[in-house]
């Protein structure tokens, strides 16, 4: 087993412990609380570790800059681990907002609340149940998250700790703040220039998804390493240039993915009304009739798929698809380059290579 799988590995049994003392100290308050903990804990099930992966490489990057690096401590697991709770609270936030009916193949979380709802013949809007279910349950899983981080940095020396601390709280205070621009863009989107959509999009992936999803985890790893202000301002560049290319990534695949492969339908991106870089590019190399149509397509649950293929033919022939792919060739090499000559661990940063063109190179 590489030290790569065993970390990733040592991360999901620190899960396992966690989830399971969160079931047992739920039982006594009854069923329901119950249902709401088994909710959460199948929420966090899973997805390919990422965040933790590259809150590992992080740690290890710096570590092995002095010396050999061996088995992650028991902070930066932890702290991998409360970054995975802390993802699954965004995207049962995010299913709500999207109402999104799926997530990884399975119902998504208020729609297993409704379900539950409707199975136990309980009175009331089932549906406004797993709404209001799903939201407290995102709540939940933020304060799992919090738990789990301090119980792990415990372990580590106060400098560090407050060090991934402020790390953590960045990251939070921004995807929120990012989630919050992702749905004032499909409210605002008509009142813009259109010269200044791509731009806007952008703005909304670096928010809601590179900081939080590849920067903020290597970071928070890092600084439980004790880096310098050199190693962090590479890693910094290293993982925004490669979350931009992974939310990108996200984005073609929200259009053009494999349902068997993604667990979303093909097009869901679109019936969502998601306006991506992808749309942006799209939109710029329409007439004004062709954008119109396209505006009035995108957005609307209820499209056929004869629609989504039309949208879709519209991205490629506009060439919208293959300005979006030569943007995630860029933010890769821009990547690549960050780390020549950076104080890091020659192995790590191998490491930080190949969880990048995992992370942009991809089907689901």
């Amino acid at each position: 087993m590489s030290q790569s799988e065993g970390a990733v590995l040592a991360v999901s049994q620190r899960l396992d412990m966690f989830l399971s003392a969160q079931r047992d100290a739920a039982a006594e308050f009854g069923a329901e609380a119950e249902l709401f903990t088994q909710s959460g804990i199948e929420a966090v099930g899973g997805g390919k570790r990422l965040r933790a992966r590259f809150c590992v490489a992080g740690w290890r990057a710096v570590e092995e800059a002095v010396g050999s690096a061996g088995e992650p401590p028991a902070a930066v697991v932890a702290a991998s681990a409360a970054l995975e709770i802390f993802h699954a609270a965004a995207l049962v936030h995010d299913d709500v907002i999207d109402n999104s009916d799926t997530r990884r193949g399975r119902p998504a979380a208020h729609r297993g609340m409704e379900a539950a709802h409707v199975e136990s013949r309980w009175t009331g809007d089932a549906s406004a149940f797993g709404r209001s279910g799903a939201i407290l349950l995102g709540d939940l899983l933020v304060a799992w998250s919090d738990d789990l981080l301090e119980d792990g940095l415990d372990a580590a020396s106060p400098a560090r700790a407050r060090a991934a601390r402020l790390q953590y709280a960045t990251m939070r205070r921004e995807v929120t703040i990012g989630q919050f621009l992702d749905i004032a863009e499909e409210s605002a989107f008509s009142t813009q220039p259109d010269d200044t959509h791509a731009e806007r999009a952008l703005r909304v992936a670096s928010l809601k998804s590179a900081r939080y999803s590849i920067q903020q985890p290597l970071l928070i790893g890092a600084a439980l390493a004790g880096a310098d202000d050199a190693q962090l301002n590479a890693l910094t560049e290293f993982g925004h240039h490669v979350g931009m290319a992974f939310q990108l990534r996200d984005d073609v695949l929200g259009v053009f993915g494999d349902e068997a492969v993604t667990g979303k339908p093909s097009g869901d991106d679109l019936r969502e009304g998601k306006r991506t870089v992808l749309v942006a590019f799209t939109r710029e190399r329409l007439d004004r009739g062709a954008r119109r149509t396209v505006d009035e397509l995108i957005g609307d649950p209820e499209l056929e798929p004869s629609q989504i293929a039309s949208l879709q033919r519209a991205i490629i022939d506009t060439g919208a698809l293959e300005r979006v792919e030569e943007l995630i060739q860029d933010y890769s090499r821009r990547a690549e380059r960050s780390l020549s000559g950076a104080r890091l661990g020659n192995a790590a940063v191998g490491e930080l290579r190949d969880l990048a063109r995992a992370a942009t190179v991809r089907a689901t």
